[in-house]
């Protein structure tokens, strides 16, 4: 099994909203959806894609288990309340959504944990978010080689994580990328801008089309039908090797994302 490469992010979104945004993405052709216990937005997922008519075989739904779920005796149940919310009896893809040192449950303890899940059939798919490499080998020593499908990072052209991602690459475990347009931030950068004018294409289009063509999954969310339909065309944007060299000299280490307390030491 492999990871979409292209899916409907629903961070930070909630209520009709986030229900709206879902069923204007499926009925764009969107497949995957990703969401996270935190987002508190599972239900309205679950209507959205009910209502949306789209068969559960064609989908690949994505959620995060959240760190007050991590020990034992939590994960299996906080998964199960989950299915029931998004109205599905498995998820394709779960992941441990931080790893959250020293909140009382360990790395071990927390994947064994997931693995199970994934034996009773829960989830067709396991994975891990926001791991450093250190954590990312931990999690390989537990659950085995060949068994984590992907870690789901902050990447955008303002933070390339080339370490972290070469790292990846060479286990075999499909990036993901959130955070892919930085907040919006990236979307006045000139050269960017440039290469946008270049291919008659949207900053976003090219931010999306540089991490596609990395390899990486990208995830964006949008609450506008626009939007959700542009974000697509990135799929069939090429760049060209002289736009790819210009996008990785804006490395800047831009990191958006660190919560104190969840996040690793980073790469």
């Amino acid at each position: 099994m492999s990871i979409p490469s292209f899916g409907l992010g629903t961070f930070r979104l909630t209520g009709q909203t986030v229900i709206d945004s879902v069923k204007a993405a499926l009925k764009l052709g969107y497949r995957a959806i990703d969401t996270a216990q935190v987002y508190k937005n599972e239900a309205e997922v679950g209507q959205a894609i009910a209502e949306s008519g789209v068969p559960r075989g064609e989908l690949f739904i994505t959620t995060k288990i959240w760190v007050d779920n991590y020990a034992h005796d939590k994960l299996q149940d906080s998964l199960k309340e989950s299915l029931k919310k998004l109205r599905t009896d498995y998820v394709d893809l779960l992941l441990i959504h931080w790893p959250a040192p020293g909140n009382g449950v360990d790395l071990p303890a927390y994947m064994a944990a997931l693995a199970e899940v994934k034996k009773a059939g829960l989830t067709r798919q396991i994975g891990v978010s926001n791991f450093n490499i250190a954590l990312t080998e931990q999690a390989i020593e537990v659950v085995g080689k060949g068994e984590i499908a992907t870690n789901q990072i902050e990447l955008s052209p303002y933070l390339q994580n080339s370490k972290l991602a070469a790292y990846l690459e060479a286990q075999g475990i499909t990036i993901t990328s959130y955070m892919t347009l930085a907040y919006g931030k990236v979307l006045k950068d000139p050269v960017l801008t440039e290469i946008a004018t270049k291919h008659k294409a949207t900053v976003a289009q090219v931010a999306l089309a540089w991490a596609l063509q990395l390899g990486y999954a990208v995830i964006p969310s949008s609450t506008k039908r626009e939007n959700l339909a542009s974000n697509l065309l990135a799929r069939s944007l090429k760049l060209d090797d002289q736009d790819m060299a210009r996008i990785a000299t804006l490395e800047r280490n831009g990191r958006e994302v660190s919560p104190p307390g969840l996040a690793p030491d980073w790469d």
